[in-house]
């Protein structure tokens, strides 16, 4: 049997962009240029100089892979909520209905308030869940959330001033976001599984934007518009970003959200730090407010998401 194969491109497929100067406030103008140009091409992004100390990045991680190394009865603790809060194991997320269910796990918590609480307004928002046997992790997630938030918003900003829109456009309703973080396990992948099993399925996010801090393992691949599949392999001190639906749809299609999947095909374990930003859930997805018209009929940020998210996880079928 077989993995599921890629292509290795040539360095500048998926640009590489540093938004230093979008950051700092030196040049924001040039920075949106490139990421506009590479948000209706490809719409994947590796970024630079994105401000997230390292320090941040290996805390979180080491983190998250304590927690999976657990065992099955501790992270059965945290099962996954109603509100999509704590753990998902292998089989529980499916990204087709014609694919096999992922093998991944992943662990996920949401928007805290300085308080430690978070807002009950929404299906895909409640109470965050932390096992009481790992006090860190609670820390090192919330403090890699707030730093990948931040990058967000940044890109955010970018991506409005390439739009020629004012810089906060997409920001109007965001002090209460609906953004998830995720610390996403791959176990390693054996061939005899074949090519139509995957760490996680071809599929598009959800959301407006994601945050991906990938380890060195690899295994991330990218579909182009022709159809093919390229490998988005690790560059060090990077970032990957990618537009999701949401903003796919706010910008009429303008921006591209594109399909991937993961093939951990390594031999090793794979962790990736993840951020899915998305606003407040009455936050209304009208791309009439950019270009004027839209075959697309508004819908707020919150009835989208949980439409997409009963269609997507097992647990929120059989809670239905």
């Amino acid at each position: 049997m077989v993995y599921a194969d890629a292509k290795s491109v040539d360095a500048g497929t998926i640009p590489v962009i540093d938004i230093t100067p979008l950051r700092d406030g030196s040049d924001p103008q040039s920075v949106a240029k490139k990421l506009h140009d590479a948000n209706t091409g490809l719409g994947f992004i590796y970024i630079k100089g994105h401000g997230i100390p390292q320090y941040v990045i290996e805390k979180a991680r080491e983190a998250a892979y304590k927690f999976f190394r657990a065992s099955p009865d501790e992270k059965e603790i945290v099962k996954i909520s109603t509100k999509h809060r704590g753990w998902i194991g292998t089989g529980g997320a499916k990204m087709e209905d014609d694919l096999k269910p992922d093998l991944k796990e992943s662990f996920l918590w949401g928007y805290e308030d300085e308080k430690g609480d978070t807002p009950e307004d929404h299906e895909l928002r409640g109470a965050n869940q932390w096992p009481a046997s790992l006090p860190n992790l609670q820390t090192y997630a919330n403090e890699y959330f707030k730093h990948a938030h931040d990058v967000a918003h940044t890109l955010m900003r970018g991506f409005a001033l390439g739009l020629n829109l004012d810089e906060n456009f997409f920001l109007k309703t965001s002090d209460k976001p609906l953004s998830r973080g995720s610390f996403v396990y791959y176990p390693a992948q054996d061939a005899d599984m074949g090519e139509d099993q995957f760490g996680v399925g071809p599929h598009t996010d959800f959301g407006l934007l994601t945050v991906l801090c990938q380890d060195n393992v690899g295994g991330l691949q990218v579909e182009t518009a022709k159809g093919e599949w390229i490998k988005a392999p690790p560059i060090e001190g990077t970032l990957i970003v990618n537009v999701a639906d949401l903003l796919h749809r706010w910008t009429d299609g303008a921006y591209k959200s594109t399909t991937h999947r993961v093939v951990n095909s390594s031999g090793r374990e794979r962790l990736s730090l993840v951020m899915a930003f998305d606003p407040n859930p009455e936050t209304m997805i009208d791309a009439n407010d950019i270009f004027g018209k839209s075959s697309e009929p508004p819908i707020s940020c919150g009835d989208y998401l949980n439409w997409r998210f009963n269609k997507a996880f097992s647990y929120r079928k059989e809670a239905s």
